[in-house]
């Protein structure tokens, strides 16, 4: 079997950037032109021949070519041919490309290097200053130091200005893509609690309904007799309205949640009257009676949330009552006092002749979420011969984050 040998990877070749490559071949062009002129810098100070002053010009115009990919060694050579260039008649050229050797350091060079610079080379400019002012004792000496800030301490401030300005476009960049990732995070959560809202309406809304029709269907199939048909029929026919009232109801609430539809379409405690006669009716044929004890002050009235959160309680308690209760009295109490709303749904506990309706236990995983989202408490069991369902729900709002 002839082994398989994999290409070779090409070797990654360097190119420089376009505006490095216009900027050596532009310097080293001025620089060659201005010393064919005989335009030199230090005229009259050198020491050696005039042709000289080209081999800092031409170590230093390619160094223009690694700016961006090696700032530390084009700074290093840039600053001995600048140095190189005092001893020669000089090229304003050659100044010039250290200058912009001297600001590519520090806006391509490493973090450390950028805030070095700006601080040696203003230390450079006052030790030039104070030693030629010291030395040479003229007002003209001060130019040195003015010119020696301008090469150096100069381009070094204006790249470290650069650079700031792009670090803080990039972090206020970060910033806003943070801000919207939060804002989306934001927007998921909440749309997860609205379907989980939702669900619980929709459970809440439906489900006693749609529990009595089967309770009362499987009773009309399982007696064969007219005057049961009739009745459950009637039954069925009268949870169906109610259960599409309901759901009609909600689809609109859905389409346009306007504050009106809203408040007519919230459930109040002061409704627990009308929910107890509607059970009482589905109820009927499985031997269950209800009774309500409303102990809360007159007039006192309870936040929104709180009445509807007691209400779908009160209404799941009971659906759960006409699918599994035994025959007996289903007692709801409601009571207001010390700050808490406290809610008691007793049913009796045991074995149950007939039919039963079905559960998937959504039912008392919604309780326990309303009360929860509202800073309560709640409990469901077996507590003897009775089905407890307790929850405290404080009586002001106090949504739980988190």
């Amino acid at each position: 079997m002839t082994p398989t040998i994999a290409p070779a990877t090409p070797a990654r070749t360097f190119r420089p950037h376009r505006d490095d490559v216009l900027l050596a071949v532009c310097s080293v062009l001025a620089g060659l032109l201005l010393w064919s002129l005989g335009i030199y810098s230090t005229n009259n100070r050198y020491f050696f021949p005039p042709w000289a002053a080209l081999v800092p010009l031409l170590v230093l115009g390619p160094m223009e070519l690694l700016r961006r990919t090696a700032p530390n060694v084009t700074l290093a050579v840039g600053t001995i041919g600048v140095v190189a260039d005092q001893f020669t008649v000089g090229n304003l050229g050659t100044v010039v490309i250290f200058t912009d050797l001297m600001y590519a350091a520090v806006v391509y060079g490493k973090p450390a290097m950028a805030r070095r610079l700006p601080i040696t080379t203003g230390l450079i400019t006052i030790a030039v200053t104070v030693t030629f002012v010291a030395w040479l004792r003229t007002p003209q000496s001060l130019m040195i130091g003015v010119l020696t800030g301008i090469v150096c301490f100069g381009p070094a401030l204006t790249g470290a200005t650069l650079r700031n300005h792009r670090e803080a476009a990039e972090a206020a960049r970060l910033r806003a893509e943070q801000t919207a990732l939060l804002a989306e995070m934001d927007r998921s959560q909440a749309v997860a609690a609205e379907r989980a809202r939702m669900a619980r309406e929709l459970h809440d809304m439906v489900a006693n309904h749609l529990s009595a029709i089967a309770i009362h269907s499987t009773a009309a199939l399982s007696i064969d007799s007219p005057g049961t048909s009739r009745e459950a029929l009637g039954v069925i026919r009268e949870n169906s309205v109610q259960g599409l009232a309901e759901m009609r109801r909600l689809i609109g609430l859905l389409r346009d949640a306007g504050a009106e539809q809203e408040a007519v379409a919230t459930p109040s405690l002061d409704g627990l009257d009308a929910l107890l006669a509607q059970a009482g009716v589905n109820g009927a044929a499985s031997g269950l009676d209800f009774a309500l004890l409303d102990d809360r002050p007159s007039g006192e009235q309870l936040p929104a949330p709180v009445e509807l959160a007691a209400y779908r309680i009160v209404q799941e308690s009971l659906t759960n009552a006409l699918k599994h209760a035994a025959p007996g009295t289903v007692r709801v109490r409601v009571t207001c006092a010390d700050g808490l709303l406290t809610v008691r749904v007793e049913s009796p506990y045991g074995d149950r002749p007939g039919p039963r309706a079905p559960g998937s236990g959504a039912g008392l995983v919604g309780m326990r979420e309303r009360t929860e989202l509202l800073g309560g408490e709640f409990s469901a069991g077996p507590t003897g011969l009775v089905w407890l369902v307790r929850a405290e729900l404080p009586a002001e709002e106090k949504a739980v984050t988190g």
